[in-house]
């Protein structure tokens, strides 16, 4: 049995419906991330789940207990907010010890407590200091310490990185991670940020609009995406619309080009698609290694000029124009990428068996390009 379930969870703002019947299970001490672009009604799920929030509809359990109605002074949840939220006023053993003082715990149990997870967060020799004395990120481990005094069943957490500098994010989601298998603590965690959620979570739940668009393992997400939304809004993708001509023999037809893709057993004939390709499943050739060799056997083959290359560490990444709309880019490993200009002409292959092929009917939503800027 599921240790947290959210059923058929619905609630409204006004006319506007922020989470529209939503049902997730989690599994006791699993790593549950909330991803999706603002305003896709993940925050409202923590903050329901928190009880700050009540649902319009919908049920909460915990551990087989209704808690819809507890107030959340009730509840045994801890929370870690994107702003810290520390007491100015107060050292940051002060702040761990905040919780637990007001559930009138004996002294000698928050002392040793504090003392317990200021080494858990590793800040033993900082309990003495004031917020204002410390950095972002040692703040925000204060505020994870904080909320682990009260011993919560639950661990909740939103956006909690997203205010430090990209370092700081990298080091301490590592750290957030590696202290929730160590204490085996049940997490929900509500972030945009693609590579987070792939780095640190067991599952991750897709949200657009108010809805789960797919909940999975981070790779099964990556590597097959269910819906046209987490193919594009999850890491980088190429997406090229079209029909397929063939679905039982994998043809489709994107413009002026017939792509060959994997066939498609649950789509029909001229059914609208979005094909999407990663960037490190093309390979990019000049045209003279293109004359003189078989283009690595991929099936699939275009033609475009080179119109920016960003240098990234192992990999370059290549952005081609391929006509007078269309632009892809493709990420070629650097040892392989020097001999590459920007205003070349290249042709690019990728394999059948790279296109990730969804459906597109009037209900699909597809990632703003925009957001493009925030992926992996």
């Amino acid at each position: 049995m599921s240790f947290l379930v959210l059923e058929n969870m619905l609630k409204y703002f006004g006319k506007v419906t922020a989470v529209d019947h939503i049902s997730i299970s989690i599994n006791k001490g699993e790593f549950l991330t909330l991803l999706g672009p603002s305003g896709c009604g993940k925050t409202t799920i923590l903050r329901m789940v928190a009880g700050f929030e009540q649902p319009d509809g919908g049920r909460i359990l915990l551990d087989g207990e209704d808690i819809t109605q507890s107030p959340a002074r009730k509840r045994p949840m801890g929370m870690v907010f994107q702003s810290y939220a520390l007491f100015p006023h107060m050292t940051a053993e002060q702040n761990i010890a905040f919780g637990m003082s007001m559930k009138r715990l004996p002294p000698a149990h928050i002392q040793k407590r504090c003392r317990e997870l200021l080494e858990l967060v590793d800040l033993a020799e900082h309990g003495r200091r004031y917020p204002h004395q410390l950095s972002g990120g040692q703040q925000q481990r204060i505020a994870l310490a904080r909320a682990l005094a009260v011993e919560p069943k639950v661990l909740l957490l939103d956006e909690p990185l997203s205010a430090l500098d990209a370092r700081v994010r990298v080091s301490l989601r590592n750290e957030i991670r590696r202290i929730q298998l160590q204490l085996a603590m049940t997490a929900i965690y509500v972030t945009h940020d693609q590579e987070e959620a792939l780095a640190v979570s067991d599952r991750i739940a897709v949200m657009a609009r108010g809805k789960v668009e797919q909940i999975d393992q981070p790779e099964e997400i990556y590597r097959n995406p269910r819906t046209a939304f987490a193919a594009t809004f999850v890491g980088t993708s190429n997406q090229f619309k079209g029909t397929l001509e063939s679905a039982h023999e994998g043809l489709c037809r994107v413009e002026d080009h017939l792509f060959h893709i994997p066939p498609q057993h649950t789509l029909s004939d001229n059914a609208a698609v979005l094909v999407a390709v990663r960037p490190e499943e093309i390979a990019v050739h000049s045209l003279d290694e293109a004359s003189s060799d078989p283009l690595n056997g991929h099936d699939n083959h275009l033609e475009g000029i080179i119109e920016l290359r960003t240098f990234l560490g192992p990999f370059t990444r290549f952005h081609i124009q391929l006509g007078e709309q269309k632009k892809i880019t493709a990420d070629v490993p650097s040892r392989l990428a020097h001999g590459y200009l920007v205003g070349q002409q290249v042709q690019l292959s990728f394999p059948s068996e790279a296109c990730q092929v969804l459906s597109l009917d009037t209900t699909s939503v597809v990632a703003d390009p925009i957001l493009e800027a925030e992926t992996i």
